[in-house]
Order: structure tokens, then sequence, then C-alpha cells
């Protein structure tokens, strides 16, 4: 069965979206400081790329094998990174890398939103 067309977008979309979220990983501030060791910048990098890795297998699984609970479980991603996001801009204001991530969002909810709409609806198995 041909991938419809409404998929094929969630699929382009979900996926520039992570790329983007890799972009942001790569230009963020890795300056050591007391809060923050050296050590600690390297985990967190490390588990970034991690759960981009895992995001973009639930991408996939949802698209190409018709799984239903990887796109609730990009639905709560999205909303956990918003939150996420809004502490940071509150502390550090709009930087580039932030700036990266609202981007981010929007292309996910984009993508998230053709995946519950038009000719979408039904391909996914339960």
């Amino acid at each position: 069965m041909n991938l419809p067309r409404n998929v094929f977008w969630f699929e382009v979309l979900l996926y520039s979206s992570l790329t983007l979220d890799a972009l942001s990983v790569a230009l963020a501030d890795r300056t050591p400081t007391e809060a923050r060791t050296e050590q600690m910048i390297t985990g967190d990098t490390l588990i970034a790329g991690v759960m981009i890795l895992v995001l973009m297998y639930f991408v996939w699984l949802a698209a190409q094998r018709r799984k239903n609970w990887p796109r609730w479980a990009l639905v709560a991603a999205l909303v956990l990174s918003v939150i996420s996001l809004v502490q940071v801009i509150g502390d550090l204001g709009l930087e580039l890398d932030s700036g990266i991530e609202v981007v981010s969002c929007i292309v996910t909810t984009a993508g998230l939103y053709f995946s519950f709409t038009g000719d979408a609806q039904g391909w996914f198995n339960a």
C-alpha cells in the first residue's frame, strides 16, 4: 500500500524537526561553569543524541510500520519540549539554539497535525 500524503508530510516534517534538534544540540553553549562541569555537559549532549535517535525510530515506527503508540509518544515529547523551552527562554532569553528549538517545535506540531488529519486517519494501527 502506498504511503498516504499526510503520513508522508508527517514523516518529512518530523525528520526535519529532529535534524533541527541535532543542529541545536551542536550549537548549544558548552562553556563549563561552576554549576556545569565538562562531564555534565558531555553527558547532556550524549543524552540529547540518544533521544534524537529514539525519536527517529518512533517516527519510522509510526510512518512505515503503521504503529499508533509512537505518535502519542511524539506528542508527549513535544509537550515536554515546549515546557522545557519555555523555562529555558524564561531563564536565559532567546539564544540561537533556543531559537532553533522554537522552529523545531513549530515544525513538529505541523507534522503531528498531518498525522491526525486527512488521509492519515485509519493508517495507524493500535
